[in-house]
Formats: structure tokens, C-alpha cells, sequence
């Protein structure tokens, strides 16, 4: 049983366990995707990859045949800031890529997204993805029990506007996560802290910044799926699901719940036992 407050989906500790299966099978895949990407790659190439690792650890992907994706992960390339779709597009010496998956196990929910140098990148490209994942590390070392949603927000924001002139995209953010993969309450990359749903025990979100190397703005391709900047400007995502504890956070689709991040921010991690 679980129980909803104003819409949200607050988990028992069992039910989180569950999540933790299907975050380390996110987890293990994407560590499997970041080895293979290489010069010569195709996007569909990850894709099949991904969809036998998922399938065989008995996992269900949670972004094939949603609301019509024909595809088991994301493969966004350069310009391209979430949603592409694999395919036959080849990958080159100088590209990032950007690849966004979720499993399912037992009905429950993994989400999370990485970005990758395809061999040597330019330095602004690699400093950008740099910022956009301590961002993200930010973001979720700001997340306590008793503070709200907007904290989280505003750590990502204050992060990314501290280290340059990036662009930080509005227009799609974070999420609630659990017995659906989109869930309320919604989780933006920027904002004031002290705003929106307080942060409680069962509760688990998604935090995903995007970021720029030029406008935050954004429009979607003829496909109705992939995003690209206005501006032609390269992107960077990166992303996690977690929960949190009363012994700190516990980020679910990391290999170490956080650990070993968490810990070099001096914020405390808790990877409790399964229920």
C-alpha cells in the first residue's frame, strides 16, 4: 500500500527497495553505454545494447512505447538536449552524447541520464559537462528532510550561474518517480529555495539539469521528440533518481547510493537494507 498526499506518491520502504533494483539496473546499463561509446557507433547500436542488458536482468524498459517512443534509451547528439531518438546517426571523434534510461522492476521505477565525450572534445564542451553534472550533485546534496522541493532548484541554479555563462534549460525538468516514471511534483533547474512540496521520507524524485553552452531555449524536431537548442548550441544532462532517509540521501540509480559524491560535499548518505 502506499499512500498520496496532494497528488504525491509517497513510498513504504519496501517499495523504495524495489526502486533501488530497478536504479541499479539504470545504473549498470549506462556504465555499459559510457564504455561503448566510441567513433563509428551508431545511436541505435547503443540502443540494442542497452534493450539486451535491461531485458536480461529481468527489467522492463520504462521509456519503450511510452506515449509512442519507439526506443529503449535517448541519444541526444551535441545540439541535441533530450529525447533523440536511436537510430542510424554515427557517432564522431569530437561529439557528446547525451543517453537518458529507465527500467522497470515489479512495476517500480529507475530513471537517469548521463553525457559522454565521444574521444577528445573541445574544453568548453567538457568543462560545460563538468558544471552540469556537479550541478547535479549540488542539487541533491541541497535535499533534506523537512525542506522543500525548491531547494533542490535553487542549488542546481546557483551552481551552473557561479561557474559561467551557460544557458540552463526551462522547459523540461525534474520529477516525482516510483510506480510511474513521470509522477508529481515537478523538480525545475532553477528558482527560489523554500518553494513547493516539502521534502519527506517515501517521496522520490528525479533531478535532471540541462545546460548549455549558449540560449536556453529549446524546440523539438519534426520527429515530436527530439530537443535541440535554438541556437545550434552543444548540451549536457545528467540525472538521478533518490529518496531520502533519516540518515541522509540515498541516490538510487548510483552504484554507491551516492557515496562517494555525497560525501566529498560533506552531506550524509544512507544506503539502508531492503525491506
Amino acid at each position: 500500500m502506499m499512500l498520496r498526499t496532494h497528488g504525491i506518491e509517497l513510498k513504504t520502504p519496501a517499495q523504495i527497495a524495489k526502486m533501488r533494483v530497478a536504479g541499479l539496473v539504470v545504473a549498470q546499463t549506462l556504465e555499459k553505454l559510457r564504455a561503448a561509446v566510441a567513433p563509428g557507433v551508431t545511436t541505435g547500436d547503443l540502443d540494442a545494447l542497452a534493450a539486451e542488458h535491461i531485458d536480461g536482468c529481468g527489467a522492463e524498459p520504462s521509456f519503450k512505447g511510452y506515449r509512442g517512443f519507439p526506443a529503449t534509451i535517448c541519444t541526444s547528439v551535441n545540439d541535441q538536449v533530450v529525447h533523440g531518438i536511436p537510430g542510424s546517426l554515427e557517432l564522431r571523434e569530437g561529439d557528446v552524447i547525451s543517453i537518458d534510461c529507465g527500467s522497470i522492476v515489479d512495476g517500480w521505477h529507475g530513471d537517469a541520464a548521463i553525457s559522454v565525450a565521444v574521444g577528445e572534445v573541445p574544453p568548453e564542451v567538457t568543462e560545460m559537462m563538468r558544471v552540469c553534472e556537479e550541478s547535479l550533485w549540488r542539487g541533491l546534496a541541497a535535499a533534506g528532510l523537512g525542506g522543500r522541493v525548491s531547494d533542490i532548484s535553487f542549488a542546481v541554479e546557483s551552481y551552473v550561474r557561479s561557474q559561467g555563462r551557460y544557458g540552463i534549460v526551462e522547459d523540461y525538468v525534474g520529477h516525482g518517480i516510483g510506480s510511474q516514471m513521470h509522477q508529481p511534483p515537478n523538480v525545475p533547474n532553477f528558482g527560489r529555495p523554500g518553494k513547493g512540496p516539502k521534502l519527506v521520507k517515501g517521496l522520490a524524485l528525479a533531478v535532471e539539469p540541462m545546460v548549455t553552452l549558449g540560449t536556453k531555449q529549446t524546440t523539438v524536431l519534426r520527429d515530436d521528440w527530439t530537443v535541440v537548442t535554438t541556437d545550434g548550441s552543444w548540451s549536457a544532462h545528467f540525472e538521478h533518481s533518490f529518496t531520502l532517509t533519516d540518515d541522509g540521501a540515498w541516490v538510487l540509480t548510483a552504484l554507491d547510493g551516492g557515496r562517494a559524491r555525497l560525501s566529498e560535499l560533506d552531506v550524509p548518505c544512507a544506503e539502508p537494507e531492503p525491506a
